[in-house]
């Protein structure tokens, strides 16, 4: 029987009280919309960073649009390159605007939120290469981002985290950019979805957040038939982990990726990758975006910006 944090149990409640279908229920459309409206409702009196801008930047398939945040401070920083979660098919740079406003004024980095492609107008690899896209022209641009080019991290929440292990991947793999660090939240490592913790969390969506079924409703909408043993769109079938940045990793006790998110920290620890990996009991998928609702989600944010400051800062 699972006990949920207080906090975490009174977030549900709430939102069981409002209704509302789980995912694998909706088109992508009304799944977009129910996203925007429960970020919104997490988001909470927003952190001071020193500048807020949005851009465009040049991608490969036309421009890409970012939020860059800047802390306070005369720099130069160093950089973290966001992912926002959604399982490729939701969310926004919106809909992630408080996580990465506290992760930079925590952590005193530049955050760029990257606003890739979604599934399934736009299926893999559209995401992955909108994110390298991104993370490269950060670093080729870091003096006038006012950024420390070798102090360059990738990070991103669940389908976010997911595309910053592709990332830390390809960027290995493809000569650059030099990446010291990832921050993965409870990420989604492998579409094989057979783990206990997906077996435990299979249809309990309206309770907990996210199910295996939405899981597999996410996968379905953005992998094609012959990407499901490709290492950048599932990267713990990645042949070697070796060579890749230091890492923190966060997961959710009450989550169906619970298990496969344990399994890719271990992995990067057996393949020598110094890795920090943290179980968050008691609390459910999404808890990193309710810091506004839930102690634990605080907790997170402060544990991310202390691994980032010891990461990338000065």
């Amino acid at each position: 029987m699972v006990q949920l944090d207080p906090q975490m149990k009174a977030v549900l409640d709430q939102a069981a009280a409002a209704g509302g279908k789980p995912f694998h229920q909706m088109t992508p459309a009304e799944a977009r919309r129910a996203a925007d409206a429960m970020f919104a409702a997490f988001r909470g009196e927003p952190a001071e960073v020193g500048k807020v801008e949005d851009r465009r930047i040049p991608g490969p398939a036309g421009e890409i649009p970012v939020r860059i945040y800047t802390p306070a401070g005369s720099g130069p920083f160093g950089a973290l390159v966001y992912f926002h979660g959604g399982g490729w098919v939701i969310g926004n740079i919106e809909t992630h605007d408080a996580p990465c406003r506290q992760l930079t004024a925590g952590a005193g980095c530049v955050t760029v939120s990257v606003d890739y492609r979604l599934a399934p107008e736009f299926k893999f690899p559209a995401g992955p290469d909108d994110c390298y896209a991104a993370t490269k022209w950060v670093a080729d641009n870091a003096r006038s981002l006012n950024v420390d080019p070798s102090r360059l991290a990738v990070g991103g929440d669940s389908a976010g985290g997911n595309l910053a292990a592709s990332v830390a991947l390809m960027a290995r793999d493809r000569g650059g950019p030099k990446l010291v660090f990832q921050l993965l939240i409870y990420p989604a490592t492998d579409c094989a979805d057979d783990t206990p913790s997906q077996r435990e969390f299979a249809q309990v969506s309206p309770d907990y957040i996210l199910s295996r079924t939405d899981m597999e409703w996410f996968w379905g909408h953005y992998l094609g038939p012959d990407d499901k043993t490709n290492p950048i769109a599932c990267p713990a079938r990645a042949s070697s982990l070796a060579g890749l940045p230091r890492a923190f990793v966060l997961i959710a006790e009450v989550d169906p990726l619970r298990d496969e998110g344990e399994a890719y920290a271990e992995a990067l620890r057996k393949a020598g990758v110094s890795v920090n990996l943290k179980r968050y009991d008691g609390v459910c998928h999404g808890f990193f975006s309710m810091a506004s609702m839930i102690g634990k989600g605080r907790q997170a944010i402060a544990d991310s910006c202390a691994e980032l400051r010891s990461a990338i800062g000065k």
